[in-house]
């Protein structure tokens, strides 16, 4: 039994108000399920960003249906029990409509930047792994007590206490990453690695078919019997003939146009007109069980005649 499929939006390019809720408004008119805010205080890689928790406090108050997410925030960067005091007043203030997204923190020049120190992949990870337990603790309304390596809490609960625990998400891309994104999150999504220079992976062979499937692998197999949704943050190229798209991917991304067929298979790029596109995402569901798709703001309209053909 298939997942449905949802859609989401980065708002990555959001550096008003004004943009954030006319973007938010049109997102949910256009059919997406969430718009997501990235976590960052410098301006690379994305532009300049709004504080994600406080702009999507203001976006719920701009739509109705639409859910609301981070993606993904770095766990280094707050408290756990800060972070759980904020989510669960943004899922208040939402009705519910909120959805945690952490992750271990990668880009080295961000911390180097704000005088924080940017400690070995290990300890980031070890920190977002207990933060996760202490989350999922204290959002899903209990009387929360946890003492680990890097976090010690006790007897704490958490006001505004959620109706149910907003869903969590963790990107991950490596294995240990994926490993505890399938012990503890509702939505994984699957990223290339990242480096431990600080960077994101950029080899063709972290995005190839027989990758992203050991990585699904190695998720299911943490989550066991829990039914865990996939998902991705994909950048579509649009046009009549999808091999030329793909093509225009390949020379894009510095891969050179003798990837174009690599491309063409690869589960996070979709080319061609928006029914080929629909058909991939219904392939891609089949073979790896990817259902949530997240698109860059400057692509939501371009995407959107894509969501019809998925609906179910």
């Amino acid at each position: 039994m298939h997942r449905n499929f949802r859609f989401g939006v980065v708002g990555e390019s959001i550096r008003s108000g004004a943009e954030l809720a006319a973007t938010a408004r049109r997102a949910e008119e256009l059919g997406y399920d969430v718009l997501t805010l990235r976590d960052h205080f410098v301006a690379e890689p994305f532009g300049d960003q709004l504080a994600p928790m406080l702009a999507l406090a203001s976006a719920a108050s701009a739509t109705s249906a639409l859910r609301l997410g981070t993606m993904v925030l770095s766990n280094d960067f707050r408290h756990p029990v800060m972070l759980a005091k904020e989510a669960a007043t943004l899922d208040h203030l939402s009705g519910g409509r909120f959805e945690l997204g952490l992750g271990a923190g990668w880009l080295r020049e961000e911390y180097e930047a704000a005088g924080m120190p940017f400690d070995r992949p290990g300890a980031r990870v070890g920190r977002l792994a207990e933060s996760l337990q202490i989350l999922r603790g204290l959002l899903g309304g209990e009387k929360t007590s946890f003492t680990g390596e890097h976090y010690a809490i006790d007897g704490l609960t958490v006001f505004p206490r959620p109706e149910r625990r907003p869903p969590l998400v963790v990107g991950a891309g490596s294995r240990r990453m994926l490993g505890i994104a399938g012990r503890y999150a509702d939505t994984v999504g699957i990223l290339p690695r990242a480096l431990p220079e600080g960077t994101i992976s950029d080899e063709v062979s972290e995005r190839l078919p027989d990758t992203i499937a050991r990585k699904v692998d190695w998720v299911r197999e943490a989550a066991g019997n829990r039914d865990v949704e996939l998902s991705m943050m994909v950048t579509p190229t649009f046009g009549p003939d999808p091999l030329r798209a793909a093509a225009k991917v390949a020379v894009t991304r510095g891969w050179g146009t003798s990837s174009t067929e690599l491309v063409l298979g690869m589960p996070s790029q979709f080319v061609g007109p928006p029914e080929h596109v629909a058909d991939q995402m219904l392939a891609r569901r089949d073979r790896f069980g990817f259902t949530y798709y997240q698109v860059p703001d400057a692509a939501m309209e371009a995407f959107a005649p894509v969501i019809p053909l998925l609906a179910s």
